[in-house]
């Protein structure tokens, strides 16, 4: 979800510009997104909270639909692999977990 506060425990994510925080805490999967002010990061992620699915084969869901991406394939963390794409307007976060 996209803020403008900052939030306790908060990791920053040097390679996008943003904080998230709230995660692991969270009994709902709940994260915090505050990001700078020159932030790369598309608009509509940092304006309006995404679902995230976790999908077996990133790369096979992004070639087989026709999804619009709007943030690439990158590794935001270790043995994580994540793609934003936009679907009727709102983001969509994909996930893929190294086993």
């Amino acid at each position: 979800i996209p803020t403008k506060e900052r939030m306790p425990n908060e990791r920053y994510l040097a390679q996008f510009k943003f904080y998230v925080s709230g995660f692991r805490e969270s009994p709902f999967g709940i994260e915090w997104m505050r990001f700078e002010d020159d932030s790369k990061i598309h608009k509509l992620i940092q304006t309006v909270p995404h679902l995230a699915f976790e999908v077996e084969d990133l790369d096979f869901e992004l070639k087989t639909r026709n999804f619009k991406i709007i943030a690439e394939p990158n590794l935001p963390m270790d043995g994580i692999r994540v793609a934003m794409i936009e679907h009727n307007g709102a983001p969509i976060e994909l996930m893929e977990f190294s086993r």
